[in-house]
């Protein structure tokens, strides 16, 4: 695998951690933002990863490998599966980006056998995800803005890379592609319609048709907790892009008894990481009668609770405690990072 400390990329690292003027480096070789939007259609629909300088990039050609072997239907999935989110979760995303256009399209081919695999990491780098973060002020949240500025928004990753650029390429790409995405919301697999949402719901939708086609959609799926994903989905995008009406459209969710207790449950977080006001009386109810274990168990189905959640609490749990009642101290997590949810 060799040391990223080699890699070219990692110069530009080095230069910034100088004092270099990181505006000076916007649109060249080492700004992921640029290199993902010059990717020609072609390259991404015929798989032609030879056109994608992954060399530039801390483990790069580990991520080539792995889009490759996702790619090749007759390879096993674990041998590609797992890298990208692997990378992400390492703090490693500047590589990972450029492999999302690739991703996206294993997981629109209906034939693939790794297609749900491939979906799985399609989001990963378009988040700067923190694990157990749960509150109104952080849940939900991921910003709106390309620019060079994003340095000071996001920090840097493990390398000295901005992570802001990462994220908005990530983003960018899935903006890109969102034609692909958005039939997969009608999926025979619920884990399918779920990632789905969970990768729209990070893409640039200043025109609110990705949140149209939650809301129309919603309408007709059977499943509650892929609905709950949807109303999550629809939450996460309007933390980006705000709307009145979808503020007021996710409110209405919580409100309406005829809903089932996922999407009220939903509903209920998304809008108080919509708004400034005190939690009513009503949704503190509703809140406290419907988040039963059991429920909460099934929503770990949905990867903004799965993240949410922490060793000794799953994530309906904390986002709970952390939105509705923050002076309530944390768990004391287990030593085991894999020990069950309590």
């Amino acid at each position: 695998m060799g040391d990223w400390r080699t890699d070219p990329m990692f110069a530009m690292c080095r230069a910034l951690t100088d004092g270099a003027d990181l505006s000076s480096f916007a649109g060249g070789p080492f700004d992921v933002r640029a290199v993902v939007a010059a990717v020609r259609p072609g390259a991404k629909d015929g798989f032609l990863l030879d056109e994608v300088p992954w060399e530039n990039s801390p483990q790069g050609d580990r991520v080539r490998e792995a889009v490759h072997l996702l790619h090749a239907s007759d390879s096993p999935v674990h041998t590609g599966a797992g890298v990208v989110g692997g990378m992400c979760a390492n703090d490693m995303r500047a590589a990972a980006v450029l492999a999302v256009p690739f991703l996206i399209r294993i997981a629109a081919d209906t034939r693939h056998p790794h297609r749900a695999a491939a979906l799985a990491e399609v989001s990963c780098p378009a988040r700067a995800r923190h694990f157990g973060i749960a509150s109104r002020e952080e849940l939900l949240l991921h910003r709106a803005g390309t620019r060079y500025d994003d340095y000071d928004e996001y920090g840097v990753e493990v390398t000295g890379y901005p992570a802001g650029w990462s994220v908005a390429a990530a983003r960018a790409a899935i903006t890109a592609d969102t034609a692909l995405l958005q039939p997969l919301l009608h999926d025979p697999d619920p884990a399918i319609r779920i990632n789905a949402a969970y990768a729209l719901g990070t893409a640039t939708d200043h025109e609110h048709a990705v949140r149209a086609a939650f809301r129309t959609w919603l309408a007709a799926e059977p499943d509650p907790i892929v609905r709950a994903g949807l109303v999550l989905a629809t939450a996460e995008a309007t933390r980006t892009h705000p709307h009145p009406s979808a503020i007021a459209w996710i409110r209405e969710r919580w409100e309406d008894r005829t809903q089932a207790p996922e999407v009220r449950l939903a509903a209920a977080i998304g809008w108080l990481c919509l708004t400034d006001e005190p939690a009513p009386e009503d949704l503190r109810a509703t809140v406290d009668h419907l988040a039963t274990e059991e429920r909460a168990h099934a929503m770990e189905a949905l990867p903004w609770m799965a993240i949410a959640g922490g060793s000794r609490e799953t994530g309906l749990r904390r986002c709970v405690r952390k939105t509705l009642h923050p002076e309530q101290p944390d768990p004391a997590d287990c030593d085991d990072p894999w020990c069950p949810h309590h």
